[in-house]
C-alpha cells in the first residue's frame, strides 16, 4: 500500500517515549483504540457474534471482549493464556474504556485488581456452538464465522482508494524443513521435499 491510499486518519504519529520501551508497548494500545475509534474494526466484528450470556451477570460487553482480543493479537500476544497476565494492565483496560482501571471495583473477589478478562472468558469468543450456546453453562458467545470473513474482507476494501490489482495473503511465513513422519508436516509451508 502506498502513502496516498492510507486514510490520513489513520497514520499515528510517532511521538512515543523513545527513552522507556515499555511506554512505547503499553502506548501502541492506545494507539490502536484511536484507529479502532476511526474504523470501527471491533465493533463491526463484535455485530458478528451473538452473546447469549444473562446481561445481570456480565461484567465485560461483547464489544470490549473482541477488542481486548484484537488489539492483544496487534500487539503480538497471540496466545489466550497471555491475558491472564495482561488482564492486570491498566493502560490497556484505559484502551478498552474501562472506566475501572485498576479492577478495585469488579463484583466478584476473585477477580479484584483484575480490569480486564482473562483467558477462560476471552475463550468463549472462540468456543461457543451456535447449537448448545444458550443451554451451556459457559460457552454462550457464538461467532457467525462466514459475518466475520464478511467483514474482514468489507473492513479492507474500504481502507483502500481503489482495489488493489493483488492481494498476496502469506499464511506460513516460517519454511522450516521437516524430516520423517513429523506431526504437522502437512500444513507445512514448503511441500516439495
Amino acid at each position: 500500500m502506498t502513502r496516498r491510499d492510507r486514510d490520513p486518519r489513520l497514520v499515528v504519529p510517532k511521538k512515543t517515549a523513545e527513552d522507556d520501551r515499555n511506554a512505547r508497548k503499553d502506548a501502541g494500545a492506545v494507539q490502536l483504540r484511536e484507529a479502532d475509534r476511526v474504523v470501527g474494526v471491533t465493533a463491526k466484528l463484535a455485530s458478528c457474534f451473538t452473546d447469549f450470556r444473562a446481561p445481570a451477570r456480565v461484567e465485560h460487553d461483547l464489544e470490549t471482549l473482541v477488542a481486548q482480543r484484537v488489539y492483544g493479537l496487534a500487539l503480538g500476544y497471540e496466545d489466550l493464556n497471555d491475558h491472564d497476565v495482561l488482564r492486570d494492565d491498566s493502560v490497556r483496560a484505559l484502551a478498552l474504556g474501562k472506566g475501572d482501571i485498576t479492577g478495585a471495583m469488579r463484583s466478584r473477589s476473585r477477580d479484584l485488581g483484575h480490569p480486564l478478562a482473562g483467558s477462560s472468558t476471552l475463550n468463549r469468543l472462540e468456543l461457543g456452538d451456535g447449537t448448545t450456546a444458550a443451554e451451556h453453562r459457559y460457552k454462550r458467545i457464538v461467532a457467525d464465522s462466514a459475518a466475520i470473513d464478511a467483514q474482514m474482507v468489507a473492513l479492507f476494501v474500504a481502507l483502500h482508494a481503489t482495489a488493489p490489482t493483488e492481494i498476496v495473503l502469506d499464511l506460513d511465513a516460517t519454511d522450516d524443513p521437516v524430516h520423517g513422519h513429523q506431526e504437522g508436516r502437512f500444513f507445512h509451508g514448503y511441500y516439495g521435499g
